[in-house]
């Protein structure tokens, strides 16, 4: 007779259980979870009885204590971590980007998707013979949009393409267009909005109507709005005949956006290329142009309004239209930007061909020529600088834009939203004032449990383990996403700096409380209610009296898991005000507001001096805490 195990109807209760709850989700009150750990911990670090700020306990992960235990597991073998990445960025509440859907290979007859996101067009509309296909609403909304199309329009003939939004609101575009409208002849392909009001796009045409003979291609809102991205056109337009290309309007009010169209035109004939309206307002915008009209014959191309109004920025010009065949190049305004940065044109004309002329009829200040065609090839209608007539930098700084702060009575630059920041002496009861937009714009991500987090690569030499991990191919936006973020997280910390970036509630901790000590309170503002409004200062509470003091704030970094930077700001006043509305003075929200006394290791094209008109160190600049922002104190 066999020996009875006592254990083993409990073994197999246990083991039931533990599949249910990793498939269930959430159990009522785990003592054991994440979020109970996280409360302990607090308890343990923190010595004093102040509530525990809900807005930051609820960022803890909601894993159960199974669901800890089982991917932390995972996360030891991170081969194993990555092929349950799906689950676990579910359960976890991570960002992370699903595998782009299946292949669509054919279609028959005029197609309209009205809604679509998310797909792999391996061959889309090549050969087609007049026609058209017209996507209305293609990947707009969400969190994340990946698509890609592989062959579209390809050798078709008197055939139309249409785009009429395009990942319009997205939080993270990140789509491909590889040989799009190669060799097709005739027809119209028109993006009338794409990718608009984005965050952080990563877009790529590799190969734009290159062989094209007699099309038009329109973009007519190309990344306007759009925030922190890259954009890159390799081989536009090669080898195209009458091939006319239209931006209306491109990269308009974006900021820190990256541009790069490599091979633009090259080898074209007949050529008409216009951009109406380029990177205007943008803020520091980086724009690369290499080869760009390079051995054309015959080409007509326009920049009618570049970079107007832009802050800062860099652009770079390399090899433009090299022994090109009766070019006609024209820059209507160029760089007439509101803060000048760097211009620089390389290799600009000149090799085997000599009736080239190109005109720049407003061109910015203290920009440079290199390998410039000498005078007998090019001729310059009209090049404006300090003399002529444009505003030097200090002059453009303070001129009139329209806006000014309550403050002081300065002028206020329209890229800065108004009261984006602002003086100390505005919060005094009674003083009415622009709210800036303080929504939180990142995608809704959890922290991880401290136990999976120390398993997981944080650093730039560990980022093809990352990669791997969160399934980021080469060149994609999650690839950015990681990069970026740990290039910032591992900066030198500046003059008086002490800095980390941390991916749990207990790390903040950990970190807060090793700069202030252990009695600290974290404040944030309480809703975002104003946001983009005039308000009116409420009841003031200054907190340590009043005095300057030390803190530790906390800010959003783009990553998979929510992950935050941290660092120390010495010589601050933080402040807590009530927000009322103007017109009732009833109360709309309680916000946290911080005032820097000390800016002189500010840069001076900092966007408060752009906006206040002063310089660093010779004036305090106070701000709001954003949306899920925070500030560490010593309690009062």
């Amino acid at each position: 007779m066999p020996k009875f195990n006592y254990f083993t109807p409990i073994f197999i209760l246990i083991f039931s259980s533990i599949n249910v709850l990793v498939l269930a989700g959430k159990p009522a009150d785990d003592p054991f979870s994440p979020k109970a750990y996280l409360i302990r911990y607090w308890n343990k670090q923190i010595s004093n009885d102040l509530p525990k700020p809900s807005f930051l306990i609820n960022k803890a992960s909601p894993l159960t204590a199974v669901q800890s235990a089982t991917f932390s597991k995972l996360a030891g073998d991170r081969n194993s971590l990555s092929t349950n990445l799906p689950s676990f960025c579910s359960a976890a509440n991570l960002l992370c980007f699903p595998d782009v859907g299946p292949s669509l290979e054919k279609h028959s007859g005029d197609v309209n998707f009205v809604e679509y996101s998310e797909k792999n067009f391996t061959n889309y509309g090549s050969g087609r013979l007049a026609g058209s296909d017209s996507f209305k609403n293609y990947s707009n909304g969400g969190n994340s949009a990946l698509d890609s199309f592989r062959r579209y329009s390809r050798d078709s003939v008197g055939h139309d393409d249409k785009f009429t939004t395009y990942a319009r609101d997205t939080n993270v575009p990140d789509q491909s267009f590889n040989t799009y409208g190669t060799k097709a002849t005739g027809g119209n392909g028109d993006f009338k909005g794409y990718a608009e009001n984005v965050n952080v796009p990563n877009l790529r045409f590799t190969s734009y109507s290159d062989d094209v003979n007699g099309r038009l291609q329109t973009f007519s809102s190309y990344s306007e709005n759009a925030n922190a991205g890259d954009q890159r056109f390799s081989s536009y337009g090669k080898k195209g005949n009458a091939a006319v290309n239209v931006f209306k309007s491109y990269g308009n009010n974006s900021n820190v956006m990256g541009s790069s169209f490599s091979g633009y035109g090259e080898n074209g004939n007949g050529a008409n290329d216009t951009f109406s309206s380029y990177g205007e307002n943008g803020n520091v915008p980086e724009n690369n142009f290499k080869s760009y009209g390079d051995g054309g014959n015959g080409a007509v191309d326009t920049f009618a309004n570049y970079r107007d109004e832009s802050n800062v920025g860099d652009d770079n010009f390399k090899s433009y239209a090299k022994s090109s065949n009766a070019a006609n190049e024209k820059f209507v305004n160029y760089g007439n930007s509101f803060n000048e940065g760097t211009d620089t044109f390389s290799g600009y004309g000149g090799g085997t061909v000599s009736n080239q002329k190109f005109g720049f009829k407003i061109y910015g200040v203290n920009n440079t020529f290199k390998d410039y065609a000498d005078k007998k090839r090019s001729s310059f209608a009209t090049y404006a600088t300090k003399s002529s007539g444009l505003k030097s930098s200090s002059e453009m700084k303070t001129e009139t834009k329209g806006l000014k702060s309550p403050a002081s009575g300065k002028n206020v630059n329209k890229w800065v939203e108004p009261g984006k920041f602002f003086r100390e002496s505005l919060l005094k009861t009674g003083t009415i004032m622009p709210m800036p937009d303080v929504r939180d714009k990142m995608p809704k991500r959890s922290f991880l449990p401290r136990v999976i987090l120390s398993k997981l690569p944080f650093s730039s030499s560990k980022i093809t383990e990352l990669k791997k991990i969160f399934h980021a191919d080469d060149e994609s936006s999650m690839e950015k996403i990681i990069s970026d973020s740990l290039s910032e997280c591992e900066r030198k910390p500046s003059q008086g700096e002490s800095k980390r970036c941390v991916g749990s509630v207990e790390d903040m901790i950990d970190f807060a409380t090793s700069v202030l000590g252990r009695n600290v309170v974290v404040r944030t503002t309480d809703n975002t209610n104003g946001s983009g409004k005039t308000v009116k200062i409420g009841s003031i509470k200054k907190i340590n009296g009043g005095k300057i003091t030390k803190s530790v704030s906390c800010h959003q970094s783009l990553f998979p898991y929510l992950l935050y930077y941290c660092h120390s700001v010495p010589k601050v006043r933080v402040y807590e005000a009530d927000l009322l509305d103007p017109n009732s003075s009833s109360k709309i929200n309680h916000g946290v507001a911080i005032c820097h006394i000390d800016t002189s290791a500010w840069s001076p094209t900092h966007g408060a001096f752009l906006s206040l008109g002063s310089e660093p160190g010779k004036i305090e600049v106070c701000h709001w805490i954003f949306e899920n922002d925070m500030t560490w104190a010593v309690a009062d």
